[in-house]
């Protein structure tokens, strides 16, 4: 299956079931805190990039496998979903595949078209993001196609609350000393009062990402920022699951024997065992908690390696 990946756990919906629509890394921005890598093809031009018939192919064999062990099918992976003209036909398609939600990760930058809003609708959950509402820190973050602009975006958003019956889950990423300021973070909470969401849900770096000066914020300061943004806002746990057999520890117990042989990308690792890069994004974010392998940053390019112990 080229188009489903997973079910993988997720801090914010439990057990899920990812479907790509477009190929890695397809994006309207280039976010500095991108944990997947740079965006290879920059656009706002929606096409079908990847078939629709062959993606409800995929859902399908996906939910034979795996349907009883899915919290939520999530329309997200390793570039801008709404991109891809089908989007609609897909949801529609799944929709009648099953009945486990279906949720859209976002960035929120095409929502200022029409199209793209009518063609949500139907989703049970969009979840897009939202980190800055200035323009000079917009492009700072988000690293936008240049026709975007944030006063566009911070529309569109508050279109579709007014167009939309579901629910609606606005993240916020913040970086050390980028998007934290207090002038950007009060321009949020008036922002948010405009767009109405139903939870405002605050993240950090928490994986090696594109630039290495995207820096988290620590426990305190994001606790303040939740603080100033108010009631609805939530910081983004760790996932606490409820036990689904998902046969990952095959796969852990690959990765470190590679790792063990010589430093490895994340790609090399993706390419190697045939597991798509969200997969292994979150398998190394464990193993590195669990202080199994470290990551460094070599010519512009992460790399994982074993711990050497004493």
């Amino acid at each position: 299956m080229k188009y489903t990946y997973g079910p993988v756990p997720s801090r914010r919906l439990g057990i899920s079931l990812g479907v790509d629509l477009v190929p890695k890394k397809v994006c309207t921005y280039d976010c500095i805190y991108c944990q997947i890598g740079r965006t290879t093809l920059q656009t706002v031009e929606r096409r079908e990039y990847t078939p629709a018939h062959s993606i409800l192919q995929d859902v399908k064999q996906a939910l034979g496998d795996w349907g009883d062990n899915v919290d939520y099918i999530a329309i997200s992976g390793s570039g801008e979903p709404t991109l891809n003209l089908k989007i609609g036909e897909i949801i529609q398609g799944i929709k009648d595949l099953t009945s486990i939600p279906l949720a859209v990760i976002t960035n929120g930058s095409l929502l200022c078209l029409e199209e793209v809003r009518r063609e949500l609708l139907l989703a049970d959950l969009v979840m897009p993001s939202l980190d800055a509402v200035t323009s000079h820190i917009f492009h700072t973050v988000n690293r936008p196609h240049p026709p975007l602009e944030i006063t566009e975006i911070i529309q569109g958003l508050a279109d579709f609350r007014r167009e939309y019956k579901g629910q609606i889950w606005l993240e916020t990423l913040l970086c050390r000393g980028v998007n934290d300021v207090r002038g950007e973070i009060e321009g949020l909470k008036e922002v948010i009062r405009t767009i109405r969401p139903d939870k405002v849900q605050l993240n950090t770096v928490v994986r090696p990402s594109v630039e290495d000066y995207a820096f988290p914020l620590t426990p305190s300061k994001m606790e303040s920022a939740k603080t100033a943004l108010g009631d609805g806002t939530e910081i983004i746990a760790e996932f606490e699951g409820h036990g689904h057999a998902i046969p990952w520890k095959d796969l852990e117990e690959k990765v470190i024997r590679l790792i063990h042989r010589r430093p490895v990308t994340p790609d090399d690792l993706s390419k190697t065992l045939g597991v798509h890069d969200l997969e292994v994004t979150k398998i190394l974010d464990k193993l590195t908690k669990e202080g199994k392998i470290k990551y460094r940053v070599f010519n512009q390019r992460l790399y994982y390696e074993a711990v050497k112990r004493a």
